[in-house]
């Protein structure tokens, strides 16, 4: 592949992360009791910053988290019910490709979040 590409994914990698790093846990914050998908969200969340988690699989889930947390997308997320459909239909495709990447671990540390956020 031309090397550019990868400057380019790298450099799209490294805006994602920052985006989830400052809006990720405001926006978890304020919706994660309305989402039937908040614990995939948080062990996606786990997964993407676990440093043994492969870098291809990182880009992955930061594309998918920063989807989340960007405030304009395919469905606005003030629209009752429909407004995260097309953010849990983004997470979940992410996640297809990358289940054998989120551990146990990711998903114990998921749920305990959820359990303290109650």
């Amino acid at each position: 592949m031309d090397e550019t590409v990868f400057e380019t994914a790298a450099a799209d990698a490294a805006a994602n992360e920052q985006t989830v790093r400052k809006g990720f846990w405001p926006k978890v914050a304020r919706v994660a009791g309305k989402l039937p998908f908040s614990e995939d969200l948080l062990a996606a969340y786990y997964c993407a910053f676990d440093r043994q988690t492969p870098m291809q699989v990182r880009v992955i889930l930061l594309g998918a988290l920063a989807y989340f947390v960007l405030p304009i997308d395919g469905v606005p997320d003030i629209l009752p019910i429909l407004g995260f459909t097309d953010d849990a239909a983004v997470l979940a495709t992410a996640m297809k490709v990358v289940i054998d990447a989120i551990r146990p671990e990711h998903r114990e540390a998921a749920r305990r979040k959820l359990e303290t956020a109650e």
